[in-house]
Parts: structure tokens; sequence; C-alpha cells
């Protein structure tokens, strides 16, 4: 975009007497500080690809302009909080919402302004997306000789955030500073096996571990979505080369029924444990498996069948029913007879969602494309009952669920095993086992105890619910989403943002001073796509990464496959 020419009518309008010979040449020479990279591909290759086959039918928009309007007020939540957020924090990485200060938590770079960028370009937000350009385009990324950047979470938040604006406006400094960052964290990589460092210096290369020597599942398997479109994007064999290099190691591995460790050795590339779960340490590297094939116009098999691999693993050993209600959840196992902790987190409601985008886009047989939708519904419904059955209307953090009696092997519980009794008996009442509605219960009745009962401002049921809405067009999702928003305007709202909770069961809850990017860039973003009647980002033309920054689906050309080593 030509800065100049869409500032002008603004400058005229308001500061025309006093700016504008300074501002013309001000925008005009930030504009050319910050040309397109040059490489194989031009400004009009990138935006002509061919478009990807859809998955579906989407359900058509709706005449009734109440959904939209709902949507206008999760638009107003968002404006809410970055206007605090501008006024409090500036340029600091976040708000604290109840003393009105800021926190630089993640490295000084006004985190929470560049993970929400394309929200509010979804949202409609020219104006504020301009306003911010100034500061994308005086971004150095510098870090002090004893700062590091911890490399998980700067490439899904800043790296993904800046190439998603990208994607999503053509704006050629967000690609110019997003190829800076990129190259400044490749130093994580530099181990024996390729596993990247917790953390990197983006100034001097230096690396370090985390609190733990080894490598997370999730910090390993959470990079290719952001390097793999920087390398389509920019022609650069570097970008590919190690985040393909992983995928490799992982293929190798001899990794039992599917069943991925949450930590890997450093020096010998190998498990270090024998804990499989979807929640911490794990959760995001099954969403890369599935949105890698996705991202690539469902071309790199590899990924494919990783995440079929993975998939089946979860099926068969992490999904549990409590004896009473019938919830279906996902858990963690351990050891050698892969025993269940029957521990269950928020986080880990974003399976439901990725279940069901595989239920509608993976080659399975009929048997299996059911099973696995059926899985995502009756993970998505125990996500809403959490919800549900607290005062505030609100989910807490983590739970342990009920187990069956004089059962210390989980057997009994185990979902796969009741759905298959349920179908030899002809499968009566046409709801399989998981998936049947309940009543909420109070604290104490519940069939799980609370054992980490804040709300932290998480998006992942949210997410999951605007998944089911899209591929499915089943309006309750859309309700139980309002609901949620509800309870986060009534339960969270301050004077300058919204604020986490430290306790969901009684109200007004108990705030917290803490608002954490992912709100804006997340939450509020999957609330606001999940309100609109109109399909603004097409889930067979983008996908979103794991901070729900979207990237376009594309097809890597001749040359890509030649140079990068695709087969």
């Amino acid at each position: 975009m030509d800065y100049a020419r869409a500032w002008l009518p603004r400058l005229k309008a308001r500061l025309l007497p006093l700016v504008l010979g300074a501002g013309l040449v001000t925008w005009v020479l930030y504009a050319l500080a910050a040309p397109p990279l040059e490489g194989p591909h031009t400004h009009t290759e990138r935006h002509t690809l061919r478009p990807p086959p859809r998955l579906r039918p989407y359900p058509p928009p709706h005449a009734n302009s109440l959904w939209n309007s709902r949507a206008e007020r999760v638009r107003e939540a968002f404006l809410h909080a970055y206007s605090g957020y501008q006024q409090y924090a500036g340029a600091q990485d976040e708000l604290l919402p109840i003393t009105n200060t800021s926190v630089n938590n993640f490295n000084g770079w006004g985190l929470q302004l560049i993970d929400a960028l394309d929200t509010m370009w979804i949202m409609d937000l020219k104006e504020e997306f301009l306003d911010a350009m100034p500061v994308v385009a005086n971004l150095t990324f510098h870090l002090s000789d004893k700062q590091y950047a911890p490399f998980f979470e700067t490439v899904i938040r800043y790296l993904g955030g800046l190439l998603s604006a990208y994607a999503l406006s053509g704006e050629p400094t967000l690609l110019a500073r997003a190829d800076d960052l990129g190259t400044m964290l490749l130093p994580a990589f530099k181990t024996p096996h390729g596993l990247p460092m917790y953390a990197v210096n983006t100034v001097t290369g230096a690396t370090k571990s985390g609190w733990s020597p080894d490598v997370l599942w999730a910090e390993a398997l959470s990079c290719q979505l952001e390097y793999k479109y920087l390398a389509h994007l920019t022609g650069r064999q570097e970008y590919f080369g190690p985040v393909e290099h992983i995928m490799d190691l992982m293929q190798a591995a001899k990794v039992k029924d599917g069943m991925f460790p949450t930590k890997w050795k450093m020096l010998s590339g190998i498990p270090s444990n024998d804990q499989f779960s979807v929640g911490a340490f794990a959760d995001s590297a099954h969403e890369y498996l599935l949105k890698q094939w996705l991202l690539t116009s469902r071309s790199e098999n590899k990924a494919l069948d990783l995440y079929l691999k993975a998939a089946s693993g979860i099926i068969n050993h992490l999904l549990y029913l409590t004896p009473n209600r019938q919830l279906l959840y996902v858990t963690d196992t351990s050891g050698t007879n892969a025993i269940p902790s029957h521990t269950f987190e928020h986080l880990s409601c974003f399976l439901p969602g990725l279940l069901a985008l595989g239920a509608h886009t993976l080659p399975l047989s009929d048997d299996d494309r059911q099973l696995h939708a059926w899985a995502a519904e009756g993970l998505a419904y125990t996500c809403w009952i959490t919800y549900a059955d607290h005062a505030t209307g609100l989910g807490p953090d983590e739970m342990i669920m009920e187990d069956w009696d004089d059962d210390p092997s989980g057997a009994k519980g185990r979902w796969l095993e009741h759905v298959r009794a349920w179908q030899r008996k002809g499968s009566p009442g046409g709801v399989p086992p998981g998936l049947r509605e309940v009543q909420t219960k109070e604290r104490g009745e519940r069939d799980y105890i609370t054992r980490q009962g804040g709300y932290l401002l998480r998006p992942e049921a949210v997410e999951s619910f605007y998944l089911l809405w899209r591929l499915t067009g089943d309006e309750k999702w859309r309700e139980r989403g309002w609901a949620v928003f509800e309870a986060i305007e009534r339960e969270t709202k301050t004077l300058s943002g919204y604020a986490s909770v430290s306790s969901v069961e009684s109200s007004p809850a108990p705030k917290k001073n803490e608002m954490p990017s992912f709100f804006m860039a997340e939450t509020l973003k999957y609330l606001y796509l999940l309100f609109r009647d109109e399909d603004l980002v097409p889930l067979d033309q983008w996908v979103f990464n794991t901070e729900a920054h979207p990237l376009p689906i594309f097809q890597w050309a001749d040359w890509e496959k030649e140079r990068y080593g695709i087969p």
C-alpha cells in the first residue's frame, strides 16, 4: 500500500494546516524504508496462486442481523482493550488492566500490538492498523547481551502475527520485519539434532535452555507453519530446511501407537519420557501436523502420516468418559501401560476443533471420519459444560475428572470401548456415548474436581466452537459462544481492558492483574468470526496457526520443490 496516498485524505481533513508537508515526506520515506523482498516470487506471483479446492460447502449467510450485531459487540470489546493498551502500555508488551500499567514479559517489542494486527484487519479497524505501521517499521528486535527471546512464543506470536498481517494486507513492511525476525531466530536450530533451543539472543545468536534441558514436543513442532510460509514468500532454503529436518526426525522416531512423548533429548534427538498428552508440552504439535498438510494444499504426506498416527493414538489412548454424566474428556497417560492421569486442561479444548477440521479434510474411511466427528462434538460439549457448571459462566483452567471405581488401569472409562459396545447393541438412542447433553451441576455434585480454578482469558473453547460452527453449520455453537462472551464481559472487564480471574466459582469473580496478548489475538478474534454471518476467513483458503494468526493456503511451485527437496 502507498502510505502517502492512504493517509493523505486523513491529513487533509485533520491536520492539513500544520503537518501536510512534514507528514507527507515522513510517510513516503517510511514506505521506501521497507521495500518488498527480492527473490524468486514477484508480488504478482504471490497473489495469483491457484486457490486450493473448497473443503466443503459452507452454510449460506443468514439474513438475520442478530449475529452481526453480536459480532459488533466483540469488536467494541476489542477496541476497549486496545484503547487501554495504547493509553497505559504504549509500545510495551502487555497491559496490566487493574493497575493501568504495563509489563515487558515477551522481549519488550510491543507484543500486544503485533499479536493483534491481523485481528484489527479482520475487524475492519483499518485506521488502528495503519496507526500501528510506524511501530512495525521501527522494530529492530534488539535485546541486550543478557536477554533471550523464547523461541516458541516469539515464533507463534511475533513471527506469526507479522506474517498473517502481511498476508491479509499486503503491506511490504510487515514481510520485511518478518524476514528480519525469522533470520535472527535461526541460531536456535544449531543443536546436535536440529531441535530448537528454548531461547535465543537475536543480536548475538547465543542460545540457552529453559527450565528443562529437554525439548518440549510442542516447541519443536510449532514452528513449521511460520517458517514454511516464510520460505514460500522469500525463496530461502534456510527457512525450510531446519523445520523440515524436525519432521524427518519425527518420522524416523520409534514411537509406539502414534504416542509421541512430550519431551525429547537435545543431545540424542530421542524421547526422554513416556508421557503422551494433548495439553501443555504437546498441544500445538498436534495442530501443526495436520495444518502443515493443509497449508501446502495437502501436498506434504509426511505431515499427513504423522497426524493420522497421532490422532489414532489420541482416540485409542487419551479419550475417557466420566461414570456419572458420561462426559467425554481428553487426558494424558504415562508409563509402559499408558495409565491415565484423568487431568483435563482447558488448553486441551483446542482438540475438538482440530478433530473436526480433520474429519472434514482427511482421507479417512467413513467409519473413522464418523469417529473423529463424534470425538470432536463430545469433547467440545464437555468444554462447554465446564463453563456452564460455574456461577461465573467461565471454565476453570484444570480439572481432575472422576474415575470409575476399582479401576486403576482406567480401562472401564475408555471412550472407544464404550462406543464399540454401544454399536454392538445396535446404537440405541442414536446418540453415541459422550455426546448426550446433561444437566449442569453445583460444586460438590460434579464429576470433576477443580485443580486450577482460574480463567485466564484463554481461547481454546471458543476456538473449537468457531470451527464446529463453520464445519457443521450447527447454531448451538454460536449460542454457547455468545454465553461465553457475555460471561467475559460481566466477569473480566475493567476500566482499561479485561483481566484474568483467579476463581470461576463465584460471581463477581476475583480479578488478576493481567491481560495476556492472546486475548486480543485469539479469544476475541474467534468470537468475532463465530458471530459474523459472512465467512471472513474461509477454512478452505486459510489455516490458523496456534496463536490464531491465519496464513493463506499455497502450493509449492516446481522450482521450490526442487530447491527444498520436496517429493
